[in-house]
């Protein structure tokens, strides 16, 4: 005989909407709490798929089917099943749907779908090498084109998304692929949303990790790279002529005027990692003097007080220290 909660699944494919919409509420509901998880997790066969053919329906039924999803999909062995039933591809296929009102919370379960292997490289069709890659063009795309200050961003949680699929080895090297040029929309994108600003550092970051084998690649946007690392670790001061005259043109003007501070660590934590895995190579090092970079550290050293940002700093003006005989400013800075 049927559990009260196998009868509750079974009205998620019942004919009658408005018994449909009943039981995804309280599906949904049952998400909510740590119990429910669990126990919705023993019918995971039949829920996962009921629930995944509600993601097209009107958004009475499409909204509260697709948080279900994305609270099951917190749970890894969940999560799992879905990459293996083709979520991936279905979420992207809803996404670009015209009519599809549930865009955010698709892009939310796509994040938890990325924290696995598997869902990443369903994410890159890494098994399918004529639309290898097309997924990833898609959400580039809407990501760059879709910030909107002041209004609701269903795309801001990309930003999520392309940090996770960058930890990975496959996916820093589809965004560094110069013939897709997607890292340099990445980095290029400028928006006062702090989920996108700490993606787009953190997505920057773990592409420098390519940079012993890939550091051509990314010097080749180091118009655009050098301000979107130096600017958020350049302190608050009005940078002198004399300092302004050794930088390009963008960083100069950007330094040389009161600017808003990046009040948030993360992200300057993250832009001197990645400054620092580019000068561990000889030509990321030389590419880091030509704009005067040495010099925006000591500045921004000497106004950060967040203790790991410090060490970041450290860490790299040691290396320089090393490597050039720098000004020792930033050890003496710290003793």
């Amino acid at each position: 005989m049927a559990t009260e909660l196998e009868e509750l699944i079974g009205f998620l494919s019942a004919p009658s909407p408005p018994v449909k919409k009943i039981a995804v509420d309280i599906v949904r509901d049952y998400t909510g709490s740590e119990d429910g998880l669990e126990s919705l997790g023993k019918y995971s066969n039949v829920v996962l798929p009921s629930l995944s053919r509600l993601l097209g329906e009107k958004k009475v039924v499409s909204e509260p089917a697709a948080q279900a999803l994305v609270n099951l999909s917190q749970k890894p062995e969940l999560a799992g099943k879905m990459v293996e039933m083709h979520m991936v591809r279905t979420s992207m296929e809803t996404l670009y749907k015209q009519d599809c009102e549930i865009r955010s919370l698709l892009i939310m379960l796509l994040v938890n779908l990325t924290q696995l292997d598997a869902g990443i490289d369903s994410l890159l069709q890494s098994a399918d090498e004529k639309m290898h890659g097309l997924y990833v063009m898609k959400l580039v795309r809407s990501f760059c084109s879709s910030s909107c200050e002041g209004k609701v961003d269903p795309f801001e949680h990309v930003a999520s998304v392309l940090v996770n699929i960058s930890k990975k080895e496959d996916g820093r090297k589809l965004l560094l692929d110069q013939k897709r040029c997607l890292l340099k929309q990445i980095v290029r994108n400028d928006s006062k949303s702090l989920l996108r600003k700490r993606g787009v550092a953190g997505t920057i970051r773990n592409c420098c990790f390519e940079a012993e084998n890939q550091l051509q690649n990314l010097l080749l946007i180091s118009e655009f790279l050098w301000p979107a690392l130096l600017l958020p670790v350049a302190g608050n001061k009005v940078y002198s002529e004399e300092d302004t005259r050794k930088m390009p043109l963008e960083l100069a003007s950007a330094l040389s005027i009161e600017r808003e501070p990046v009040t948030d660590p993360e992200i300057r934590v993250q832009a001197v990692e990645a400054i620092y895995l580019l000068i561990l190579q000889e030509a990321g090092r030389r590419a880091f003097w030509s704009v005067n970079g040495p010099r925006i550290l000591q500045v921004g050293y000497a106004d950060e007080d967040d203790p790991k940002a410090m060490e970041a700093y450290e860490r790299a003006g040691s290396l320089l220290i090393q490597e050039s005989g720098l000004d020792e400013e930033l050890t003496e800075t710290s003793s």
